[in-house]
C-alpha cells in the first residue's frame, strides 16, 4: 500500500503505485496516475489528467497538472505526461495542454528541474536536461535532449530550442536556438558551441570538429539560412559516422524553424 500521510488529501480515483510515498498536506486528484518508486513531498499539487512515471521526486509546493494560462481554455479534458528518474524541485509549475496544439504538456526523463520553473501549457521537454531556477518556458516550446537552461531564462512561446544548447543566466529566447549553439543575452544571441558540456557526453574529436564548422556555416559564412541549410547537407558527408549524425541533427532542426534562429 502506498505511503500516504494521514493529512494529505487523495482522491479515490488517483492511481498510486504501490510504493509511492505522499508527503503531508500534498492534494492528488481523481486523474492523475503516478508509477512505482515516486515520492511526493509536502504540499505538492497533482491535478488534472496527469500522468508520471517511475522514480521521480517532487520537492514540497509543486503544482502540476493545473489548467493552462491562456484565455481560449474552456475546461477541455488536456493532460500532462511526465517519464521517470524527474526531479521536480520546490514550487515548480506545469500546466495541461490545449485543444489549439498536441493537448499535452510533456516532460521527459531524467531531467532536473529547479525550483520555480514555469513550464507552460503545451511544451515538450526531452531528457537529460536543466532548468536552473526561476526558468520560464512559454505555451507550446520544444526543448531538445540535454539542453541546459541557466537561471532565469525566459523563453517565447512557440520557440525550440535543439538538442545539446545551453544558456547563460538571464537569458531572453525569442527565436529558436539550433542544436550544440550557447545563447546569451537579452534578446539571445549566438556565442559559439557547447563544447565541454560535448566532450563530457562523449562526442567524438571529429564530431565536435563537425559541429564547429557547422557553427562558422550558420554564424560566420554571410550565408543567408536557406544557403547554410544547403552548405550544411555537403558537410554532413566528411568527418565520419558521428560528424554525420551530429550535422544531421541539426539540418533536421534547421527545417522545422518557425520563428528564425538566434543570431
Amino acid at each position: 500500500m502506498s505511503a500516504v500521510h494521514p493529512s494529505a488529501i487523495v482522491d479515490p480515483g488517483a492511481q498510486l503505485a504501490a510504493d509511492v510515498e505522499v508527503g503531508p498536506y500534498a492534494v492528488i486528484g481523481a486523474h492523475v496516475v503516478v508509477g512505482t518508486g515516486t515520492r511526493i513531498g509536502a504540499h505538492v499539487v497533482l491535478d488534472g489528467h496527469t500522468t508520471i512515471g517511475r522514480d521521480n521526486t517532487i520537492h514540497p509546493f509543486a503544482t502540476i497538472g493545473g489548467p493552462p494560462q491562456d484565455k481560449k481554455y474552456r475546461g477541455e479534458p488536456t493532460r500532462v505526461e511526465i517519464g521517470d528518474r524527474n526531479t521536480i524541485r520546490e514550487y515548480v509549475t506545469i500546466n495541461t495542454g490545449t485543444v489549439q496544439d498536441v493537448g499535452v504538456t510533456r516532460v521527459g526523463d531524467d531531467n532536473w528541474i529547479m525550483a520555480y520553473v514555469h513550464i507552460a501549457h503545451d511544451c515538450q521537454v526531452g531528457n537529460q536536461t536543466i532548468f536552473a531556477n526561476s526558468t520560464n518556458l512559454g505555451g507550446h516550446v520544444e526543448i531538445g535532449d540535454w539542453v541546459i537552461l541557466g537561471g532565469y531564462t525566459g523563453v517565447h512561446q512557440f520557440c525550440k530550442i535543439g538538442a545539446h544548447a545551453m544558456t547563460s543566466v538571464g537569458t531572453v529566447v525569442l527565436h529558436d536556438v539550433p542544436p550544440f549553439v550557447m545563447a546569451a543575452g537579452d534578446s539571445a544571441k549566438a556565442h559559439g558551441i557547447n563544447s565541454e558540456g560535448l566532450r563530457r557526453r562523449g562526442f567524438s574529436p571529429a564530431a565536435i570538429d563537425s559541429i564547429r564548422r557547422a557553427y562558422k556555416t550558420l554564424y560566420r559564412s554571410g550565408r543567408t539560412l536557406e544557403e547554410a541549410r544547403a552548405a550544411l547537407a555537403a558537410q554532413g558527408d566528411a568527418g565520419g559516422d558521428d560528424a554525420a549524425r551530429s550535422i544531421a541533427l541539426i539540418a533536421g532542426f534547421l527545417e522545422r524553424v518557425t520563428r528564425g534562429i538566434v543570431r
